[in-house]
């Protein structure tokens, strides 16, 4: 069968899943039952996904998703991971069918260098899986970042190197200070660079194309060309374009950029008038063939495109009003890729999001339950089970005090977590203490479970027992118990303005890493006295890990999130806080146990 085989099929017919002999700790896997799928919307998908070739594709109507969860992503404020939790996320974005993946940006940091040269290794060489994605780093147009990012993307059987430079008038000006002739001439020379180390996949991207001059930018694209460029990308960088401008940049690219017929056209575009993923769609339908999103649409200011709203527009609505367009994307996975980054982000989705938000597949009025309960077309456009999510209670199992692990179990694999071993012997444990307190024990309190246990970092210091007095009375007043990794029982007193405070204060005691705690937040998990809390915290070191912005060049302290659960308020922010800071204080002792010549923070290169 040709690489460019396209079927129609109904979603009551899924794609088998993608293979990864490298399950992530886990071991996570969506289930792909289709119960009252409905054949309404016929969705045109590939049985085989073109064969990779950095500046073409065979078949005109495919498009590549490339994703920068990793790198534009975790620009946002708190949403650092550590190396653990990128790989991780990688692994998933693998499965989930992702065509390049941007690992990171390499000179930011040695503790982002690292994490890309793993998903390098680790990632881009997974030759036992259907699907090897190519693996990206950022860089921008200078011989340094150039360098690192080579070195840390060359392992993967795929690598590229995604150099850019701004193009619009005002970031000439005021932000490179340099003349349109200087920055074509850094961009052709840094282009040819990259090329010349070896690497014969070179990205470009002219930062701010969105507002940058058109004769400009087709006069710089086609020298990038010539000087080896495979990829065009044309971000928006601060959300400034409506779809239909947008979609007229890209096809005036197409009709006036020479050589860009050898080249593959891609879009970036950020969300802050909320038209991100609208003008992605714009730039498909207009010749674009690849496109940049990050899950859940997390990223800078107001976020990027999303790739599930994205991807399901294109699988809902490729057909019939974008000329058969389509992704290789195997959209059961998007679920666990959501919850996996929000978990590990820190960055909650509102409820109303599209795809993945708790309410995308939620009815409450009168009118709807009832079109819902005679047919599911009448007010859903996409199945759930499309994207790996399962309805509550359709293995009729309701849990209690009184069940077992192998109900635990399976339960979880309803909501799509495969836990096993000692991740599942922690949550049973978990929720035989839940269960004796309260009686019904809802889905949402098993997520919440499975968020405060399992995406949790590396274990620093672990919360033993935490005891408080408060009231009107008296100063409150909080005693605290942690064991540190050796197993070692620390214990410490504190008072404060209230019980959280004063538990904080006994924490910082026994932990002594002096932080600020930049945001505090708690949420009920479920309605009722009796409801799970979740706490969010965000925290940043006095003496913090420091990373170099790729689009700025300035040097920004890195701040590091934590979340827990319990069903008593002070304990769940206990946890919080101390998951934000066993991420922190993992991340700094991975940087500071670096090979001496490896481990100074790269200094902000100049541009010129």
């Amino acid at each position: 069968m040709a690489a460019s085989s396209i079927c129609r099929h109904f979603s009551t017919l899924p794609r088998p899943p993608s293979f990864s002999p490298h399950p992530t700790p886990l071991r996570s896997f969506l289930l792909y039952k289709h119960k009252n799928a409905s054949p309404a919307t016929s969705i045109r998908c590939s049985l085989r996904r073109p064969d990779y070739i950095p500046h073409q594709i065979s078949d005109p109507k495919y498009v590549r998703v490339f994703d920068t969860t990793l790198r534009d992503g975790e620009q946002s404020p708190g949403a650092t991971m550590t190396t653990k939790e990128k790989l991780d996320i990688a692994r998933q974005l693998a499965r989930l069918g992702v065509d390049i993946i941007e690992a990171g940006f390499p000179a930011s940091s040695e503790a982002d260098f690292e994490a890309v040269k793993l998903i390098a290794i680790e990632v881009g060489n997974n030759v036992d899986s259907d699907h090897v994605p190519v693996i990206c780093g950022l860089s921008r147009c200078n011989k340094r970042d150039i360098d690192k990012a080579w070195e840390a993307v060359k392992f993967a059987q795929r690598p590229r190197i995604h150099t850019f430079i701004a193009t619009s008038e005002i970031h000439m000006k005021y932000k490179l200070k340099m003349t349109p002739d200087e920055v074509i001439a850094k961009a052709t020379s840094m282009v040819a660079y990259a090329r010349s180390l070896g690497c014969d996949d070179v990205e470009f991207s002219p930062e701010d194309a969105g507002r940058s001059d058109r004769e400009f930018l087709y006069q710089i694209l086609g020298e990038v060309i010539k000087a080896g460029a495979t990829t065009l990308n044309i971000p928006d960088t601060v959300g400034y374009n409506l779809p239909a401008e947008f979609g007229q940049l890209i096809a005036d690219i197409k009709a006036n950029t020479p050589g860009i017929e050898n080249v593959i056209i891609s879009t970036h575009c950020q969300n802050d008038l909320g038209l991100s993923t609208a003008n992605t769609l714009a730039g498909a339908n207009a010749g674009a063939r690849q496109v940049e999103v990050t899950i859940n649409g997390i990223g800078e200011r107001a976020g990027n495109a999303s790739l599930e709203e994205v991807v399901m527009a294109l699988k809902c609505r490729g057909e019939q009003v974008l000329d058969g367009l389509y992704t290789g994307i195997n959209t059961k996975h998007i679920t666990m890729a959501s919850k996996m980054v929000e978990e590990y982000s820190g960055l909650r989705i509102q409820p109303h999001k599209a795809i993945v938000g708790a309410n995308a597949f939620a009815h409450e009025s009168g009118i709807h339950q009832d079109g819902m309960l005679k047919h599911k077309n009448t007010y859903e456009i996409i199945s759930p089970e499309d994207i790996g999510l399962l309805r509550s209670n359709e293995s009729g199992i309701v849990l209690g005090k009184l069940s077992g692990r192998h109900a635990l179990k399976a339960k979880m694999l309803e909501l799509g977590y495969g836990i096993d071993g000692k991740e599942l012997d922690d949550l049973f444990a978990r929720f035989k203490d839940i269960a004796g307190n309260k009686k019904i024990i809802t889905d949402d309190d098993l997520i919440a479970l499975v968020s405060d246990e399992v995406f949790q970092p590396q274990v620093v210091w672990k919360v033993e027992d935490v005891q408080v007095t408060c009231g009107s009375l008296g100063l409150s007043t909080a005693t605290v118990k942690l064991i540190d990794v050796n197993g070692n029982e620390q214990i410490a007193c504190s008072v404060g303005t209230g019980p959280v405070d004063a538990a904080y204060k006994a924490v910082d005691h026994i932990v002594k890493v002096p932080v600020t705690l930049l945001e505090y937040s708690m949420n009920a998990v479920t309605e009722g006295i009796d409801a799970i809390a979740t706490t969010r915290v965000l925290i940043r070191g006095e003496d913090s890990v420091t990373a170099t912005h790729a689009l700025t060049g300035d040097k920004v302290n890195r701040a590091f999130s934590g979340t827990g659960a319990a069903m008593d308020i002070v304990i769940s922010s206990v946890r919080a806080y101390i998951g934000a800071l066993n991420k922190m204080i993992g991340f700094r002792d991975r940087v500071e146990n670096l090979d001496p010549s490896e481990s100074k923070v790269l200094q902000t290169s100049e541009t010129k």
